[in-house]
């Protein structure tokens, strides 16, 4: 009898310097690349460019069974080995450390199976007007009069698989411009990714694919693009997040400015006490991308109606990626799936939101579909828009400004982070005029905290709002969105709208955008921002909120957002 065979599993080696090796920046990144960090004032290059040394690398291919990555910026190697040849490892003088990463188990299917991935040729009346509305709602058209449409930014895009893109008419203009750069699968070490699901080509639609008649469905439809294969559909593997990591140095490498990362892991890999920012391997990955001038923008997941979850997933944990929730389209509200903030470490997230539920390109046609993976990528979109504005932002300024143009700020919650960024924020005055004030504080006796909309401030069809009408309701999510959606990167088609619906629009028809409802925002944080309760009020009064000044303890804030105005005050 022969003996059986060791079996092999993943590690993780961290190697100890890279003293004496040598790089030249101006071979190794496009220039693209180097002209970004120049305009961020950032080194063109530092430590964690270099390669590993080459004779350490030599001295791990000589021990394992397999060598499956080698990254850069953390200066480690992962491979397969026995247990025996991982002892061999942790002898080697060049290696710093051993860790064992177990590759997790396969993904259960999703409780509801959804509609086949294959689009219809056909785009009926109310789906044409939600892809009007997906791109209306963050201010497509004070984008088009300014002439910003992503032209001259880099867009790479993370995901499972991008089946059709190539082929689709969506995406004509991408292939008669040449603008598709560069595509990879970093599972199959091999080029070719329009394979393995066609997420992808959905997340790629929303940020520049067209309807046949000219509609756009993302923001930036004359961007240069990067497609990535990172992820599989039906496992969630330590090899994902290396895949992640090796997709950010090649798009580092190739001078992207802006990853789309409609991606997650969560409870498959982690403990939701795990989810702040520095655990996991993509997590670190992406703060490093950061580092290099790069906008990270990533789904804040779909686990808001998991009880044992509920909270966003990592990558969207870290403190520098731009983590995007979900709206519903009907009331502007957070949408029942998407994933809630705070952190583990109590930091906000979502940082913002934009749809939840999109039209979007898939093979055949267009599909109807939801999920945080598309809310991403439309503000991918928007953020390649108002890079183009102002190429001479770092990163960090861009996620600074896109937070401050949202529709809540300062105001923010755990649901909508600060809301909806506003294109008019960038191509207006918008940012510079201070709102006027909406409601006061008004102390009630010693024992209440009112908050009262101004007179003739506040109407409903056209009535002045009373002063009291025990009328006041708190939004919850809509109960038809109430549906869990699957993870992020797996989501599926969203049900098809009523077949009483128009089979296509009207001739000459030109979808409109309605007023968002006007709701009030409130919450109490503590003094250090971290909140202890917020809400959202339907208003049909005057006299909207009553507070117990008792409820607050030494060093509470009340803040409080209506029609644009937002207000403070400080328990003592």
């Amino acid at each position: 009898m022969h003996a059986a065979t060791p079996s092999t599993a993943r590690y993780w080696v961290v190697l100890r310097d890279k003293a004496g090796v040598r790089f030249n920046p101006a071979t190794y990144f496009a220039p693209q690349a180097l002209a970004r960090r120049q305009r961020q004032q950032l080194p063109l290059t530092d430590s964690t460019d270099f390669p590993v040394r080459p004779d350490y690398l030599r001295q791990v291919r000589a021990v394992v069974d397999s060598v499956t990555f080698v990254s850069r910026w953390f200066n480690a190697v992962s491979c397969r080995a026995t247990p025996a040849q991982a002892a061999a490892l942790c002898r080697l003088p060049g290696v710093r450390s051993v860790e064992s990463r177990p590759d997790g188990l396969p993904m259960l299917p999703a409780t509801q199976p959804g509609a086949p991935e294959r689009g219809t040729p056909e785009v009926s009346a109310a789906d044409h007007q939600l892809a009007f509305s997906q791109t209306a709602s963050l201010g497509a058209a004070d984008f088009r009069r300014a002439k910003l449409d992503g032209r001259g930014l880099r867009i790479a895009i993370f995901d499972v698989g991008f089946s059709g893109a190539d082929q689709h008419a969506a995406f004509q203009h991408l292939r008669a411009g040449k603008r598709i750069l560069a595509t990879y699968d970093f599972l199959k070490k091999k080029p070719y990714v329009y394979a393995g699901g066609s997420h992808g080509t959905e997340v790629l639609s929303c940020i520049a694919g067209l309807l046949p008649d000219g509609t756009a469905l993302g923001l930036a439809p004359e961007a240069e693009f990067l497609l990535a294969r990172t992820e599989q559909m039906h496992r969630e593997r330590f090899a994902e997040e290396e895949a992640w990591l090796a997709a950010a140095e090649w798009a580092d490498q190739q001078g992207v400015d802006i990853i789309n990362s409609s991606l997650g892991y969560t409870s498959r890999r982690y403990f939701p006490e795990q989810m702040n920012g520095r655990n996991s391997l993509v997590a670190r990955a992406a703060a490093m991308a950061v580092r290099k001038g790069i906008l990270v923008v990533n789904a804040a997941g779909n686990d808001g109606l998991d009880p044992e979850w509920r909270t966003i997933g990592t990558p969207a944990d870290g403190d520098s990626v731009l983590a995007v929730g979900g709206i519903d389209p009907d009331n502007f509200l957070h949408i029942g799936f998407s994933s809630y903030g705070p952190t583990a470490d109590r930091r906000l997230k979502p940082n913002v939101t934009a749809y939840g539920t999109v039209l979007a390109a898939a093979p055949g046609g267009y599909v109807r579909t939801q999920g945080t993976s598309f809310a991403s990528p439309l503000l991918a979109g928007f953020a390649a828009c108002a890079w183009q504005q102002n190429r001479n932002l770092t990163a960090m300024q861009l996620f600074a400004q896109l937070q401050a143009a949202a529709s809540l700020y300062p105001y923010y919650d755990y649901a909508h982070g600060y809301g909806v960024p506003r294109a008019s924020w960038f191509t207006g005055s918008a940012q510079k005029k201070p709102a006027a004030a909406t409601f006061d504080f008004v102390a009630q006796s010693d024992s209440m905290l009112a908050i009262i909309i101004r007179p003739g401030i506040g109407q409903v069809a056209a009535r002045p709002l009373p002063l009291y009408s025990d009328s006041v309701a708190v939004m919850p999510p809509s109960k038809e969105k109430l549906a869990a959606v699957p993870a992020v990167g797996r989501e599926e088609l969203a049900p098809p709208v009523s077949d009483s619906a128009e089979k296509r629009p009207p001739a000459g028809a030109t979808p409109t955008l309605p007023d968002p409802p006007s709701y009030l925002y409130w919450h109490v944080s503590d003094r250090r921002g971290v909140l202890r309760t917020y809400e959202v009020l339907e208003v049909k009064q005057r006299a909207v909120l009553q507070i117990p000044l008792r409820s607050l303890q030494a060093g509470d804030t009340v803040q409080v957002h209506y029609r644009g105005f937002t207000s403070t005050y400080s328990a003592q």
